[in-house]
């Protein structure tokens, strides 16, 4: 993989090009790492506007893409945007590696080269990008896929795309010595589950379930369960359940446990409290249940989580 090609459309995401120019557009010949020839490709050969500021002048135009080891798909500022018909035309008659970043896999999209296949892209579009290319397979919680293709989560999930490339062209020590060029982890733990604001206690309208849902919040640490919230609500197990997931969306079990584990995240976040008082404080009992059940939910362990979001104290 040495030659490597860029499609800049306009409104394409500045720090998905500049993402390709960092891995492939640097002489780093002296770390073991290339060389490389980068092609930034547009239609007609036209400098580009990209978001959110900017204008890339093109070496190539489109034809440049064609016999590229690898070609690069950023994302666009607006991701529903029209890919233009030369553009799909483009990818299409590509003959190696084609990878999209962020929402890049739009345009992929619109090019039918995501059909029967895995993709991903950033957690806030991956309901959009269903819409868009209803006979891929969406993967939620991964930084990135490569099924005949390859796409990646957002943003920074660009990055370790395009370290996965470099390992599976050059391997594992040149990704590594251009991972710490970068001053970056060759790999990161888990998925992009993780980087997904978590839910907020919704408030329900019926004022007996508003009541009980503050009180539970309140009490999150003490071992409460779906008996109890039941009965501070003075209903029926099974009028309860009923309610509760017409005012809520969730089951009063999957409610706590989301609960829990939201707290266990914000502990983990802002204190240095050792694994078992976060497990004990989230009303998680033990380190073995909270790893399990972070694992559940994000794919990370406490520890690898709390590396990740620790805010440091002032």
């Amino acid at each position: 993989m040495r030659t490597v090609g860029v499609l800049v459309l306009p409104g394409s995401r500045l720090f998905d090009v500049s993402v390709a120019g960092e891995v492939w557009g640097v002489d780093r010949t002296d770390a073991g790492v290339g060389p490389f020839e980068l092609r930034l490709c547009a239609p007609g050969r036209v400098a580009a506007a990209v978001e959110p500021v900017g204008v890339v002048p093109p070496t190539h135009g489109l034809s440049g893409l064609r016999d590229c080891d690898l070609v690069v798909v950023p994302g666009r500022g607006d991701h529903l945007a029209p890919v233009p018909d030369a553009a799909v035309r483009a990818l299409r008659s590509c003959t190696g590696t084609v990878a999209a970043l962020c929402s890049g896999a739009f345009t992929l999209a619109a090019a039918g080269m995501l059909d029967g296949r895995a993709a991903t892209t950033h957690w806030r579009l991956l309901d959009d990008l269903e819409a868009a290319a209803p006979k891929a397979r969406v993967v939620r919680d991964v930084l990135f896929t490569e099924d005949g293709v390859l796409t990646s989560a957002g943003v920074v999930g660009g990055l370790d795309l395009c370290l996965h490339l470099v390992r599976r062209a050059h391997g594992a020590d040149v990704a590594a010595a251009l991972a710490r060029r970068l001053v970056m982890s060759p790999t990161r733990e888990g998925g992009q589950r993780q980087y997904v604001d978590p839910p907020l206690p919704h408030r329900p309208a019926r004022a007996g379930i508003a009541s009980t849902v503050d009180w539970a919040v309140d009490r999150l640490a003490s071992p409460i369960g779906v008996a109890d919230l039941a009965a501070h609500a003075g209903m029926s197990g099974r009028t309860f359940h009923r309610t509760f997931l017409a005012e809520t969306g969730n089951t009063p079990g999957r409610w706590l446990q989301v609960q829990r584990v939201r707290l266990a995240r914000r502990l983990l976040e802002t204190t240095d409290l050792p694994v078992h008082r976060v497990a004990e404080r989230a009303g998680l009992g033990t380190p073995a249940n909270l790893r399990r059940r972070l694992r559940a939910e994000l794919g990370v362990t406490p520890a690898a989580y709390r590396r990740t979001f620790r805010v440091p104290a002032a």
